[in-house]
């Protein structure tokens, strides 16, 4: 809210401030007010704090009309806004100009005898002008983001307009020209939305926009080599396949862009951020230790139903084919003896709540700390074994074998060595996208987590994509824009492994206490070096 950096409720503007843009321009403003507040408390003041009041109150004039100024300037440029503004910035004005009187002490007032002058206090009159000021200065700052939004929003459209031409285009002269366009319109876009990206105070959206920017990017690339493709052999079903998909999945990161900027809800809201091991038992925790305060927090049949949601989630690790026996034993023994570590808390709990125990008998406080410590325990397993996978898969996979076999099939023109190579690539994309899974409940931090779903889904996408540019090959192993097709598409799936290695490091560098909540800037400096 526009109080928080103050901290004073009395300033709520009732408008929930979401850049950092904007928290940063009302800081200096809040700190005056908070200046002129405090001294409003105290009736004797020298005259050296008079004239520095009056300094203060006409600096916070000044700035509002500034502020001001440059509403109606917008204003005047988006008609659609200015009624809203018009009022915020009239209500600014006033504030401004009550607190500008407010502060102004007029002729000099006779000394005491103390050489402090005693003038008289309105701080209900300030507190007011205020509340007023920074309800009107935020509305302002709010209603100009709105035009950034929009501006994104335009730039969006005028990409989908020139995206959808180049998806119908039939001839090279033609898309030469219409991509030139679209690459001038993705660098705007890129622009906006990067400025968009670094301005957001929530980690969970940035995370979800660098994640849909990364895709923006990598596919600009393979869209323009698989629409070169399909125009080269316009007949071929592999090609046509390879192009649709790029297509596809630009026009998704397009919407996800929007649905950030925008804050709409998606049908696929739920799919971004799945139900997380970490995130169970980091609420489990939380009710297990309320019961110290609160014996009366929740109900015995709640907690256990809670330990069992838990452990179900643990099934993504012991009903996976690439787990071993041991790694499966130690998850079910451990889910095991969190369930009688929490049958003995409910034990001591109900015991206490019989006694009418006002807080944690020491039956139950020994009881609690064996319960947090053996989901603990549970945690740290279950990160082993995910984080152990990912590491394994890295090194295996860091080799490119298979993609090595495709790109030497393809040129060789040979469709059943191609389809030898395609399995073995699909079962490590299974694998890749499994383990990313894994990751996404070990992660410690909701833009990590995110982080995981945009590697898993990028994982799922290109493999089937270097498999249809393969087989283009193969069909034409002649050609040198289906193999120079297939080589994009490949380094994507490289780029994207060592994207993935940078994440191991930051899960770990969370669990280990090395970094807290993970600052997720840009997908784009996941990079091998």
């Amino acid at each position: 809210m526009a109080s928080s950096p103050c901290g004073n409720s009395n300033f709520d503007s009732g408008l929930e401030i979401k850049t950092r843009s904007v928290e940063q321009t009302l800081i200096p403003l809040v700190s005056q007010i908070t200046t002129l507040i405090n001294h409003k408390d105290k009736p004797k003041k020298s005259e050296r704090t008079l004239a520095a009041i009056h300094r203060v109150g006409q600096a916070v004039s000044v700035a509002v009309g500034r502020f001001v100024a440059v509403g109606e300037a917008i204003a005047a440029e988006n008609q659609e806004l200015k009624d809203e503004m018009g009022q915020a910035c009239f209500e600014a004005r006033r504030a401004g100009d009550a607190i500008a009187q407010l502060t102004d002490v007029g002729p000099a007032l006779p000394l005491q005898s103390d050489g402090r002058v005693t003038v008289f206090s309105d701080r209900t009159g300030m507190v007011k002008a205020a509340r007023l000021l920074l309800s009107s200065v935020t509305k302002v700052l709010v209603l100009a983001d709105r035009i950034v939004i929009k501006q994104i929003i335009t730039s969006r459209n005028k990409v989908l307009v020139t995206l959808d031409h180049l998806e119908r285009v039939s001839t090279f002269q033609e898309f030469v020209q219409i991509f030139s366009q679209f690459g001038n319109e993705m660098v705007e876009f890129a622009h906006l939305t990067g400025d968009r990206q670094n301005d957001l105070k929530d980690e969970k959206k940035k995370a979800r926009m660098a994640a849909a920017r990364a895709v923006l990017e990598k596919c600009t690339m393979m869209l323009l080599t698989a629409s070169k493709t399909c125009l080269r052999h316009p007949d071929c079903e592999s090609a046509r396949i390879n192009k649709d998909a790029v297509f596809h999945r630009m026009r998704c990161a397009l919407e996800q862009v929007i649905e950030i900027v925008t804050e709409a809800r998606s049908s696929g809201e739920n799919k971004i951020l799945p139900a997380s091991i970490y995130n169970g038992i980091k609420d489990f925790k939380s009710s297990v230790e309320c019961l110290r305060e609160n014996l009366f927090s929740l109900s015995p049949q709640s907690m256990s139903s809670q330990l069992e949601t838990l452990v179900e989630r643990t099934e993504d690790f012991t009903d996976s084919a690439y787990t071993s026996h041991e790694q499966r034993q130690a998850i079910l023994g451990l889910c095991q003896l969190a369930r009688q570590d929490t049958q003995q808390l409910v034990h001591a709990w109900v015991e206490g709540q019989s006694a009418h125990a006002k807080e944690a008998t020491e039956d139950m406080e020994v009881a609690i700390l064996k319960t947090c410590q053996s989901v603990n325990d549970l945690r740290r397993e279950l990160h082993k074994v995910a984080v152990g996978r990912a590491s394994d898969l890295l090194k295996v996979h860091g080799e490119q074998l298979p993609l090595r076999a495709l790109k030497a099939a393809g040129a060789e023109g040979n469709l059943e060595a191609v389809a030898e190579f395609t399995r073995t690539l699909t079962e490590q994309k299974e694998q890749l996208v499994e383990t990313c899974r894994l990751l996404c409940h070990v992660s410690g931090s909701e833009p990590l987590e995110i982080t995981c779903v945009h590697a898993e889904e990028t994982f799922h996408v290109i493999g089937p994509q270097i498999i249809s540019a393969a087989q283009t090959l193969a069909l034409h192993p002649s050609s040198k824009i289906a193999k120079e097709n297939l080589e994009v598409f490949c380094e994507a799936w490289e780029s994207q492994l060592c994207d993935m290695a940078l994440l191991l490091r930051e899960i770990n560098d969370v669990f280990e206490g090395r970094r807290g909540e993970a600052q997720i800037g840009s997908v784009k400096r996941r990079r091998c070096v």
